[in-house]
């Protein structure tokens, strides 16, 4: 093997110009492969990191207007979602796996000893900051005491932090929501929010459900009516959308997804609706929106990768011209080794290794460059958050070698053939 290094590095340095552009061209197929290939990974990690800022594959239900006639009722009745449609939504459907009523109130006058502003307030229960991405960064999040007892305590997010407390320590101190005293007991940290159904968590104060209807009940609907409910589902429900994409007989407007269609069923049956009237509920599903744009990228991470393998392809071919060259150019000295008892397995296998190396030396120093290029872009300031930099997967590592390896074993086999099947006699009165 040393041998034939030698030999490989030999003919390199004695024709330096051709094996540069044709090791250019295994080169630049690596960097191809690794760049856009890593483009696509980074493009859909920031796509996946700004829906999950929104929620963790959560779906939101706001109650709408009913536009056809049902069970004896007129057209137009306006439909309220209450708690009592999120614990049968929690009880009746199998596909559920975390419900979580809300109560929303904005404009609220919120002042700490420091400063005032105004703010949207929101009743939540503590299942809801684990699928809605409430992280807390200082101090704790709600929790089921909270919510039996109904105390005045309050998490806060961090740009409101700074309005009312500046670079002051929030936790333990009081603030007033419309005169109201309650007591910080968390922080959420920042979040790189583009995605929202009421504003920013950012600027928002969450207060335990029980408190929240209590001192900000809806002023416009009857007690137990809700702001909207916020459900995840299963992760097997999640895992089967691309099958009901991929199985759909007409257009993807149309489809009925299962998560959607199960949430109608149990509150047409509650509130006397048709299931399949579409303004009855309002629903605006993420897992959805995470899955088209799954789709998107790849099928562009495929054309990229395409793009990527013609561009290898093409190196390996001149591989391929380099190597058949040079049989042509030692085929004398093909029919001395033959002379002396080289066989043509012998001398297949010198050329076949040469041109494999040849191709692998050229890789590894492409996909040191790719390497590089990635580092390089991911230290510069990301122009969009949808954008979380060019990520290299051991999958498109192995992607890339394994092409490589194929390209080196197809453009090596055919010079190293070509010379083993050489006759030693005219190899020998061959002349350039």
């Amino acid at each position: 093997m040393l041998e034939v290094l030698k030999q490989v590095i030999g003919n390199l340095r004695a024709n330096k110009l051709r094996s540069f552009l044709t090791m250019f061209g295994i080169l630049w197929g690596v960097i191809a492969v690794v760049i856009l290939s890593a483009t696509g990974d980074g493009f859909q990690a920031g796509n996946q990191h700004l829906l999950e800022e929104l929620g963790r594959n959560i779906a939101i239900v706001w109650g709408g207007q009913t536009s056809s006639q049902a069970g004896g009722q007129r057209a137009g009745r306006g439909i309220s979602l209450t708690v009592d449609d999120a614990r049968a939504l929690a009880r009746e459907s199998p596909m559920i796996a975390v419900v979580t009523p809300e109560l929303e109130r904005s404009g609220v006058r919120v002042r700490s000893a420091f400063n005032a502003t105004s703010s949207p307030v929101h009743g939540i229960e503590p299942q809801y900051q684990a699928i809605r991405t409430i992280d807390i960064q200082f101090g704790r999040g709600l929790r089921l005491a909270d919510e039996e007892q109904a105390l005045r305590v309050a998490v806060i997010g961090a740009d409101l932090a700074k309005k009312l407390f500046a670079e002051r320590d929030a936790l333990g101190r009081r603030i007033f929501l419309d005169g109201l005293p309650y007591d910080v007991i968390g922080q959420i940290r920042k979040k790189d929010q583009e995605d929202s159904y009421s504003g920013p968590d950012n600027d928002k104060v969450f207060i335990p459900f029980s408190a929240a209807a209590r001192d900000f009940p809806r002023k416009d609907a009857p007690p137990g009516v809700v702001s909207q409910i916020i459900l995840s589902p299963h992760p097997w429900v999640v895992a089967g959308l691309n099958d009901v994409f991929e199985s759909r007989t007409s257009r993807v407007e149309d489809i009925v997804w299962p998560l959607e269609s199960e949430v109608r069923r149990v509150l047409a049956r509650r509130h006397g609706f048709e299931p399949d009237d579409p303004s009855a509920i309002w629903m605006w599903d993420t897992t959805i929106s995470s899955l088209m744009f799954a789709r998107m990228v790849q099928k562009m991470k495929s054309f990229f990768t395409a793009v990527g393998f013609v561009t290898l392809a093409l190196g390996g071919v001149g591989v391929m011209n380099i190597m058949l060259v040079a049989v042509r150019e030692r085929t004398r000295e093909i029919g001395v080794r033959r002379a002396i008892g080289a066989t043509r397995s012998q001398v297949q296998r010198q050329f076949f290794l040469e041109g494999f190396l040849l191709t692998m030396l050229s890789g590894a120093l492409g996909f040191a460059v790719a390497i590089a290029i990635c580092t390089g872009v991911n230290a510069l300031p990301m122009p969009t958050n949808r954008f979380q930099g060019m990520i290299v997967t051991w999958t498109t590592g192995l992607l890339a070698v394994g092409a490589l390896v194929v390209v080196g074993i197809v453009t090596s086999t055919l010079p190293a053939r070509r010379a083993a099947q050489l006759p030693p006699v005219e190899a020998l009165r061959y002349e350039i």
